[in-house]
């Protein structure tokens, strides 16, 4: 019995220092400036938007995880002490792209304002349907100005 007992073991620790092992290297995972990636696809926000609403599961499966240039005005911006989210609105169903900048593309956000036409690059991370808000929203993150 002592003998399969210490097997256990040894199974369950290397299995927790492989766990944390993954861990580890996904809190510390770097990505390349965005500003600097060639991007992947261009479109013009209100288009985008419409792909979404019209099948979103095809549009994620399209977009997701891919570098983005979205061309388009801005309608709100959101300032936080260390975050900038720049959204573009369809205001005919108020479904909505989210932008969130990196670190240090934040003083490009803060510099925008709403009505600017612009161009932000970004990961997409995906669209979806908010049920509290009751509009569709695409999402990205490590946005950058594009130049």
């Amino acid at each position: 019995m002592k003998g399969r007992y210490k097997k256990w073991l040894i199974a369950l620790l290397v299995l927790l220092l492989a766990g944390a092992a993954v861990i580890w290297w996904l809190f510390n995972l770097k990505y390349e400036d965005t500003a600097t990636v060639k991007a992947d696809h261009t479109v013009n926000a209100m288009e985008f938007i419409k792909e979404f609403k019209q099948d979103m599961a095809a549009a994620n499966k399209k977009y997701s995880e891919k570098i983005i240039v979205v061309n388009g005005t801005v309608s709100a911006i959101e300032m936080a002490d260390t975050t900038a989210n720049i959204k573009m609105i369809d205001t005919t169903n108020g479904a909505y792209i989210i932008f969130a900048f990196q670190q240090q593309h934040l003083n490009e956000a803060k510099a925008m304002k709403e009505g600017d036409q612009v161009s932000i690059k970004g990961s997409c991370s995906n669209g979806a349907f908010s049920s509290i808000l009751e509009a569709e929203y695409i999402t990205f993150k490590r946005c950058a100005v594009n130049q």
